[in-house]
C-alpha cells in the first residue's frame, strides 16, 4: 500500500500535458502491388490541390541525388508556376549505410523529420535523430547525414527571403517528443500544434509543425487563406474538404494545396490524425 501511494504522488508531481503523446510515422510502402490490384485509386491533381495517396509511392518512381549514396527519394513537391511556388519536399529513404552530403544550394533553408530508423546530422557539432527527430538547418549550412542502420525521413527545401533588419534564423535540433503540444484555442483539447519556432520569430519565413487531432476532432470551418502547404500525413485517417471536394486521407499520403484553396477536415479515428505541415510566412507579397 505504502508502495502504491508513492507511484501515486508521482505521478501526480509529472507535469501535465494537455494532449497524449503517440509514436507513429508512416514511411512509403515502396515496392509495387501485385499484377491483381486495380489500378484506379485516391490520386488526384486539380488547379488547387493535389493528393497523392500512399499507393502511389512505388519503386518506380524513386529519384537518386547527387551526392547521396545508398539512398533515394520519393519527390512530393516542387515549384510549378501558376500552383505551389514556395518550396519542394521529399521522403527520403537511407540503406543501412547510406550517407548525403545535404543541401546543394547556399541560398536555401531546410527541415528535416524522421520518419524511421535514425540519422546522424553533422553541422554545428554531431546530432543523433530517431524517429520523431526535427531539425531545421538556416540557408548557407554545410551539412551532412548518415545512418547505419536505415532510416526514412521528411526533407523541406525553401528559398530564405531575407528581410531587412533580421539575422537568418539558428539551427534548431529537437523532436516530437521533447516538444510540447500547444491546444487551438476552444477545442477542449481535441486539436493541438506542436510548433518547433516561436511563431513570434519574424526571421523564420515558413514554419513546419506537426498538427494533431483526436478522433472525432474537426477544423470547424473552410480555411482559406495565402499560405501554401505540404501535409504529410504520420498517423491515422480522415475525410479532408479541399476546394469543395471531400477526399478520404490515411497515413503516408501527401497533400499539396496551392495558396488561397478552401481546407477544412474531420479526423476519422479510431487513433489520432496528424500530419507534418508546411506553410510560408512573415514576408511581405513578391511583386512582378
Amino acid at each position: 500500500m505504502l508502495l502504491r501511494r508513492a507511484v501515486v504522488r508521482a505521478a501526480q508531481a509529472l507535469p501535465r500535458r494537455q494532449c497524449a503523446r503517440t509514436l507513429s510515422y508512416a514511411a512509403p510502402p515502396g515496392g509495387l502491388p501485385p499484377q491483381t490490384d486495380l489500378m484506379t485509386g485516391r490520386a488526384k491533381f486539380t488547379d488547387a490541390y493535389a493528393v497523392l495517396p500512399r499507393g502511389v509511392l512505388r519503386d518506380i518512381v524513386t529519384s537518386p541525388l547527387p551526392g547521396w549514396n545508398k539512398a533515394r527519394s520519393w519527390v512530393l513537391a516542387r515549384p510549378l508556376s501558376g500552383f505551389a511556388e514556395t518550396f519542394s519536399q521529399y521522403v527520403v529513404e537511407l540503406e543501412p549505410g547510406g550517407s548525403g552530403d545535404g543541401e546543394p544550394d547556399e541560398g536555401v533553408q531546410g527541415v528535416l523529420f524522421v520518419l524511421k530508423g535514425s540519422i546522424t546530422l553533422d553541422h554545428e557539432g554531431t546530432h543523433e535523430m530517431r524517429e520523431g527527430g526535427f531539425a531545421y538547418l538556416p540557408p548557407g549550412a554545410r551539412w551532412n547525414l548518415r545512418s547505419d542502420e536505415g532510416a526514412s525521413f521528411v526533407w523541406i527545401r525553401k528559398r530564405y527571403e531575407a528581410a531587412p533588419g533580421l539575422d537568418k534564423p539558428d539551427m534548431i535540433v529537437t523532436s516530437d517528443q521533447a516538444t510540447e503540444r500547444q491546444p487551438m484555442p476552444d477545442t477542449n483539447n481535441s486539436w493541438c500544434t506542436t510548433r518547433f519556432v516561436d511563431p513570434a520569430d519574424l526571421r523564420h519565413d515558413m514554419h513546419v509543425t506537426l498538427v494533431t487531432f483526436k478522433p472525432g476532432a474537426c477544423i470547424p470551418f473552410e480555411e482559406t487563406h495565402v499560405m501554401e502547404h505540404g501535409l504529410y500525413i504520420l498517423e491515422g485517417k480522415a475525410v479532408y474538404n479541399l476546394n469543395q471536394d471531400w477526399v478520404e486521407v490515411e497515413a503516408g499520403d501527401f497533400l499539396w494545396l496551392r495558396a488561397f484553396c478552401p481546407q477544412a477536415c474531420y479526423a476519422g479515428g479510431p487513433s489520432d490524425f496528424r500530419y507534418l505541415l508546411y506553410k510560408d510566412v512573415n514576408r511581405h507579397m513578391r511583386l512582378p
